[in-house]
């Protein structure tokens, strides 16, 4: 089946590590499901206005914690599996790794409730994985849940499908501790219109700037320049950087710490 169809005949859907927006496909689909009975589950760093009338529980984390959301969604939806995995689950630090991702276990637990009753439950995997520090563990610990859960595994990227399929390498290592990200923070969504950057009032605020201006969007060597529009449903300090592409600037992981400066006239 493609993965159009393995989503539109799920009954409980998990999306991680996407916001959905250069998937409309997938977005679209995920939306009927609810409308024909299926129980979505969002989780982002980042809330989808879009969205917030078809999922069932939105879980958010902090930017940099895939790792450790990986690492309790392995605890939570996997019961079977061979001793070596069930030793780093019974090892694991859950309370801390909790605590670092802002995401709490008992959401994990509830995942795990509400999809007891599904025939067919898939997850969702996004390409804010790639260039992720941890991704060769985040690869192991994805591909031990498509191998002991009851969950398919829909994964947006080919590269990264393939290496979940063919691992076989189950060495896990430790869960790294959560690097902070401060301060203004840009996301990087492809899309057309690549000439604004979309941010909260508290962004705008923390930044110094209003919607309309045209600021430099900077980070190490590099910058940008957008034009602020500010976007009342989200909050917090990330900001939406439009790109062409994923290359297009700031290349690497999706989430940059950056530093915004007004265009003076």
């Amino acid at each position: 089946m493609s993965k159009i169809e393995i989503i539109s005949k799920s009954d409980f859907i998990i999306s991680f590590a996407t916001i959905l927006e250069e998937n409309i496909d997938i977005k679209n689909t995920i939306i009927e499901a609810v409308k024909n009975g299926s129980d979505f589950v969002y989780m982002h760093p980042i809330d989808n206005a879009d969205l917030k009338s078809s999922y069932s529980q939105f879980i958010k984390y902090e930017v940099g914690s895939e790792e450790g959301i990986c690492a309790l969604l392995l605890d939570a939806l996997v019961k079977n599996c061979d001793e070596n995995t069930r030793n780093f689950i019974d090892n694991l630090d859950l309370g801390y790794i909790s605590a670092e991702s802002s995401a709490g276990e008992e959401e994990f637990e509830e995942v795990y409730e509400n999809s007891l009753e599904a025939k067919s439950k898939t997850i969702i995997i996004g390409n804010d994985l790639l260039e992720h520090e941890r991704i060769e563990n985040i690869i192991k610990l994805l591909a031990l849940i498509k191998k002991y859960s009851d969950f398919n595994l829909v994964v947006l990227n080919e590269e990264l499908e393939n290496k979940i399929n063919s691992c076989e390498d189950f060495d896990l290592e430790e869960i790294e501790d959560l690097k902070s990200f401060n301060g203004t923070l840009v996301y990087k969504l492809i899309k057309e219109d690549s000439d604004e950057l979309i941010a909260s009032q508290t962004f705008v605020n923390v930044a110094k700037v209003k919607s309309g201006d045209e600021v430099y969007v900077n980070f190490k060597e590099n910058k940008v320049k957008k034009s602020i529009k500010v976007d009342d449903s989200l909050h917090g300090t990330i900001a939406i950087l439009g790109v062409k592409n994923c290359d297009d600037i700031f290349s690497g992981y999706r989430y940059k710490q950056v530093k915004i400066e007004k265009v003076e006239a």
